[in-house]
This record gives C-alpha cells, sequence and structure tokens, in this order.
C-alpha cells in the first residue's frame, strides 16, 4: 500500500510509475525475494571471490584485458537482494567475508545467516580493502575469501567526475534520480565515462589480487548498473540500479575465473566471535553514501 508521499512523487515523476510497473513484472507481482533464476555464488568453485559492486559486464570486458570472460546470473538487481539471495538462512563458516559494502551488516539479523568472519573496511578507496583482504588471507589461511569492493558504484572520482558532477561528498544525495530527471545537466555519454573511470579504479586492485593471493580466484559484480538503458516489458529508460529489475544490464555479470600457485584446502570452522563488531552508525553512513538512504 502506498502513502499519500508516494503518490505525490509518482505523480511528479511518471518514470517512478513505469519502473514499479516493471518491478512488479519482473517479480512476478511482487512474490520473488530476489532474482530466484540467478546463482548461489557460494556454491561455484573458488578460494577468492572478488566481488565489484555495480559492475556491467559490458564495460568490464571493454576495459580490462582478461580473456575467456563469461556471465553469470545474479540473485539482484542491486545489492540488497544480492545478499538475500546468497546468505539468507546459510551458515558459510568455510568463508571470510572483507566489504566496503555495509548490507550484509545491515541485514544481519533478517538474513540467519553465519560466515566465519566478516570483515568492514570503513573507507571507500578500493587500496585499503585489498590491504584489509591481504591480512585476511594471512590470518585465515584455510578459508575462502569473498572480497567487495564498492567501484565502480558511485560516487564517480576521477577527470569526467571532477568537472562534471557535485563533489564526490555530494553525490549520494539520490545522483541518478537527479540525472533522471533532468535536474543535473549530464549527458548518458559522460555518465559513461565517469563509471568508466570509477571501474579503473579499482582494477589495479583486482590485479594485485590475482597475483598475490593463492588459489582459483573468481572476479564477479554483485549486479549491474543502467546508464540510460532502455528496461523491459515497458520500454523506459533508466539509471542506476534497482531491487526487483532483473534486465540483463543488471542481472547478466562479469564472470572470470583465475588460478595463482596451488588450491587451498578449505576448512569450515565456528565463527570467529574476536572478530569486531560493525556499528550501526558506521552501516547507516555507508549506505548513506552509497545513495541508499
Amino acid at each position: 500500500m502506498y502513502g499519500l508521499e508516494e503518490l505525490r512523487e509518482a505523480l511528479s515523476n511518471p518514470h517512478l510509475v513505469l519502473r514499479e510497473l516493471n518491478r512488479a513484472y519482473h517479480r512476478r507481482l511482487y512474490t520473488r525475494p530476489y532474482n530466484t533464476a540467478g546463482i548461489d555464488v557460494f556454491e561455484a568453485d573458488w578460494d577468492n571471490l572478488v566481488i565489484l559492486d555495480a559492475c556491467r559486464y559490458d564495460v568490464f570486458c571493454e576495459h580490462t584485458d582478461f580473456e575467456g570472460v563469461e556471465t553469470r546470473t545474479s540473485r539482484g538487481g542491486a545489492t540488497p537482494e544480492f545478499v538475500r539471495g546468497n546468505f539468507t538462512g546459510k551458515q558459510r563458516h568455510d568463508v571470510v567475508y572483507a566489504t566496503a559494502n555495509t548490507w550484509y551488516f545491515e541485514l544481519e539479523d533478517e538474513i540467519d545467516a553465519e560466515v566465519h568472519a566478516a570483515l568492514y573496511a570503513p573507507d571507500r578507496d578500493p587500496e585499503v580493502l585489498t590491504e584489509k583482504a591481504l591480512d585476511a588471507a594471512e590470518e585465515y589461511p584455510n578459508k575462502r575469501l569473498a572480497v567487495h569492493y564498492i567501484p565502480p558504484h558511485h560516487p564517480f572520482k576521477g577527470p569526467t567526475a571532477d568537472e562534471h558532477f557535485p563533489s564526490y561528498e555530494d553525490q549520494s544525495d539520490a545522483l541518478f534520480e537527479r540525472i533522471q530527471r533532468g535536474d543535473l545537466d549530464i549527458d548518458d555519454e559522460t555518465l559513461r565515462q565517469a563509471y568508466v573511470e570509477n571501474l579503473e579504479w579499482v582494477l589495479p586492485e583486482v590485479e594485485r589480487l590475482l597475483s598475490e593471493l593463492d588459489g582459483k580466484t573468481v572476479v564477479t559484480a554483485d549486479h549491474g548498473e543502467l546508464l540510460g538503458d532502455r528496461t523491459a516489458p515497458v520500454p523506459v529508460r533508466d539509471y542506476g540500479h534497482h531491487v526487483g529489475l532483473y534486465v540483463d544490464q543488471l542481472v547478466e555479470v562479469p564472470w572470470y575465473e583465475s588460478t595463482n600457485g596451488s588450491r587451498r584446502r578449505i576448512v569450515p570452522e565456528e565463527p570467529d566471535t574476536d572478530v569486531t563488531d560493525v556499528e550501526k552508525e558506521s552501516v547507516e553512513q555507508r549506505l548513506e553514501e552509497l545513495g541508499y538512504r
């Protein structure tokens, strides 16, 4: 049931109504909690899983030299669905999850999931998470390691963002909605270039993990990104990423496999209770920075 405020917003922004029609279609009239056609990433064969937030398959292929990149179908059109679809009700005691995205911690009570350790990188700079991931690989040598970066998810950073976008700190405030409404004078080509530069920001860190982590590493994404693409079944142009919208640009994600040295011997163990909990304030702040609040 929608309230008066939601109805007013829909009347002033008709694209929201069209998006909601598409979401109702993809979610089978809201009966699907996530994209049930997607894979369970933890059932795949890997020692290390590198997750790029909001990384499109086509852009990944165009701007990397990796050979043999495949696609997989994600369980989410946005990170909350990816987390719900891959963690809910599961005991992943063989996994250490190092992340700069706080949705796992936000949904922790709801999803009733356990990993051996969940580690939070409070800085959005991908280099900070790389260091945390490498430290975790040393501390937990017999665990699978999942590393969840923020880029290419906005805020955008780079020459295009410096010239055309609000400041890095101010981009979190409904950036894509402002672009869609025309409140920001940013065309699709400029948006795409800023997005590419964010991907280029994180790629050196991905390459570092590929070279320094032992075992089989998979590079993938939790979901993709809409950069002015037309969605379906209602062919409306849309931006960003949205829960319940399962178009190819959002759920067909890159899947690159690489092996370095010997595979690790993985041993599931009870959760490491010495790992410090993430403060609620930090969770909310990060979600606000990413435009979810």
